[in-house]
């Protein structure tokens, strides 16, 4: 349906892609990774014809339509938002607005009447006539209310924009759906919802996400950008990630006999193949792994930072007190009577609908906001580290990478220059790069400087606001599993729902009306109907 041909792209001296040749089949969802810089946006603006490039071509079926999901979320202000979604089939809002302008015109002749006959055939035959009803259906979905349908665009504030256009791509069934990072912003229900919609997806679906939740649920394929080229795997995200690096740690046992390492692979495939259920995506999956080569799996060349958490000493038993915390901003409450004690080992997802709360928390925990109401205490044998969803305040000055991480060194061995720039290419900053001025890194590159911070403290409680945020999935998959490891206690706040499940076992919901508190891994807590109706009641 989707076949790309000789495509290369350079710039400047730097190639993101050489002579690549693939193709994207109907009823398959394909998961575009890679490391950061890799060009994984590039691929999908080229796909939509937003960029050219330098050589090659990409062809779409004839009669197919491919929708994309739009990145700018000011594009659509001064429209409504139903007419938003509608504008998502370009055609069909095409023919509406040209009958619409037709109907308008005062002086309605013949010819016009001719030419709103043959509209109105071409309307019907693209279902125009239920556009509205089904534009209307996809908001209510995305819980976007009746009552917001017929605003403007720039009345709604980010969240709702993110869901507007989200319907907009989804709305008419497009032949090929394009989407970059669709899961930002979105709350869970809402991406689970998706989850949902793209597994039952008759058409091709192409997407980058940094979400393994995500990936898992929906692909059938992943795509993998390496060395300026793209390779299709079947399988999901976990299925891609297992079998790359089974592979690799088979690449390196020399010693081991090809066909223990064929039936090592082989059995690792059944394992899978086993476990794919649910969903037409699951089901498709599945077919592809019971037919899938044991030369198709290859290793991976991604390199894994080693984000390795230890404490310097062990917290005792009082580790945390809240007592009738509360906080309001300029414009509505965002938490209200929360009361907990942190127990010992406990490893904490911290959560609310609006993440304004969450980050709040995070700050009057730490001293650099202070509450309306309540105290907190920490343990006096505890010490607290943080990742803050804004770190940009620990980068404004103009020093090297060794010289920013050596202000956290607690002895003469760590300041020494040799320590510090071995601790860094471990975080993927390898030679030249540890030098760089810290002024000038990426959102990615901060991060992991942040946790190299952490690292560096060795501290027995870790807090994270949002830590996949500009991260690629090597790193979000190391520092998943760190954290896993991790013997002391963790307070997490994320979008990334296999991060959110497999880290916490007890669950803190901050609301306007109070606190809820379940000793519960995050995938039960979010599906507990009891736990659904009583977060309605404390939004409310």
């Amino acid at each position: 349906m989707l076949s790309v041909s000789n495509l290369s792209v350079q710039f400047g001296k730097r190639v993101l892609f050489d002579e690549v040749n693939t193709s994207f089949v109907k009823g398959n969802c394909y998961g575009i990774i890679g490391a950061n810089g890799a060009g994984k946006s590039t691929f999908l603006k080229i796909l939509s014809k937003s960029i050219e490039p330098n050589s090659g071509s990409v062809h779409l079926e004839a009669g197919k339509r491919m929708s994309v999901l739009e990145q700018n979320h000011f594009a659509f202000d001064e429209k409504q938002v139903l007419e938003t979604v509608i504008m998502g089939n370009k055609e069909l809002f095409s023919i509406k607005k040209e009958m619409d302008e037709i109907y308008a015109n005062p002086d309605f002749s013949d010819k016009d009447s001719d030419r709103v006959g043959v509209l109105q055939l071409e309307y019907e035959e693209m279902d125009g006539w239920n556009a509205e009803s089904s534009a209307a259906a996809l908001l209510s979905n995305l819980d976007i209310k009746e009552e917001q349908h017929y605003k403007n665009m720039s009345e709604l504030d980010g969240v709702q924009k993110v869901k507007v256009l989200l319907a907009q791509a989804l709305f008419g069934n497009p032949d090929v759906l394009v989407m970059d990072e669709p899961t930002n912003d979105l709350d869970f229900e809402t991406i689970k919802w998706l989850e949902n919609f793209i597994s039952n997806y008759d058409n091709t679906c192409i997407v980058v996400s940094h979400d393994r939740h995500f990936l898992d649920s929906v692909c059938t394929h992943i795509s993998d950008i390496d060395f300026g080229k793209i390779n299709n795997y079947s399988g999901n995200y976990t299925f891609w990630y297992e079998s790359s690096q089974l592979a690799l740690r088979q690449k390196t046992q020399q010693n081991r006999k090809s066909e223990e390492k064929k039936k090592e692979l082989e059995d690792f495939i059944a394992r899978f193949s086993a476990n794919a259920s649910k969903s037409k995506q699951a089901t498709s999956r599945k077919k592809m792994l019971d037919n899938l080569k044991i030369e198709d799996i290859k290793p991976s060349s991604r390199r894994y930072p080693a984000v390795i958490f230890t404490s310097e000493r062990e917290a005792g038993d009082q580790i945390l007190s809240v007592e009738n915390l509360s906080y309001s901003d300029s414009t509505s409450i965002l938490f209200d009577k929360i009361d907990f004690n942190l127990n010992k080992g406990d490893k904490v997802v911290l959560y609310s609908k609006d993440t304004r709360a969450t980050t709040a928390f995070y700050e009057i925990l730490n001293n650099k906001l202070n509450p309306n109401t309540g105290r907190f205490d920490w343990g006096i044998t505890t010490s607290q580290s943080y990742l803050p969803l804004d770190n940009n305040s620990y980068f404004q000055e103009k020093i090297s990478l060794v010289d920013w991480l050596r202000q956290w060194s607690k002895n003469d061995e760590e300041r020494e220059e040799v320590f510090i720039r071995g601790f860094l290419g471990k975080m993927i900053f390898s030679g030249e790069e540890a030098l760089k001025n810290c002024d000038v890194l990426s959102g990615g590159e901060k991060v992991r400087c942040m946790l190299s911070r952490m690292m560096m403290l060795r501290s027995n409680v870790l807090m994270f606001d949002e830590p996949t945020s500009h991260l690629d999935l090597e790193s979000i998959t190391a520092l998943n599993n760190s954290i896993k490891k991790f013997k002391g206690n963790v307070i997490l706040s994320t979008h990334d729902f296999e991060f959110a499940k497999s880290v916490g076992n007890r669950v803190i919901e901050l609301t306007p009306n109070g606190v809820i508190d379940r000793l519960t891994t995050f995938d039960s807590y979010i599906n507990d109907q009891k736990i659904k109706e009583l977060r309605t009641k404390l939004y409310s």
